[in-house]
């Protein structure tokens, strides 16, 4: 019932600019954290960033300063600026909705940082 679908990844340069998107629909409970997670082939899952639908952030600490999440609850989306992209950032993408023991996740998409 519920859905998590992921754009914007791509092809980018050494210090370039994405906007990911993900839109969530369904049966969703508006107290909920939505985030960002990325997987390199061969690395485990990790956290990107996540914000609660009060507004609160969290980021690794790798991309302070250089991501930035937001999110629009009427929209039930979330979104990941990220600037002054780098090789290392170059991995899947995925969203994720969660909510007491709930966790929902989208496909991914691709984002490589490559000149």
């Amino acid at each position: 019932q519920v859905q998590l679908v992921e754009s914007g990844g791509g092809l980018v340069q050494p210090g370039g600019s994405l906007r990911l998107s993900c839109a969530a629909s369904g049966s969703i409970w508006s107290i909920n954290v939505m985030g960002w997670y990325r997987q390199a082939p061969g690395k485990q899952r990790e956290l990107v960033a996540d914000i609660s639908s009060t507004g609160r952030a969290n980021y690794a600490d790798s991309e302070k300063g250089q991501f930035s999440i937001s999110r629009d609850n009427a929209k039930n989306m979330v979104y990941l600026q990220m600037n002054s992209l780098k090789p290392e950032d170059t991995a899947v993408y995925y969203c994720k909705l969660s909510w007491a023991e709930r966790q929902y996740w989208g496909q991914g998409t691709q984002v490589t940082v490559s000149s």
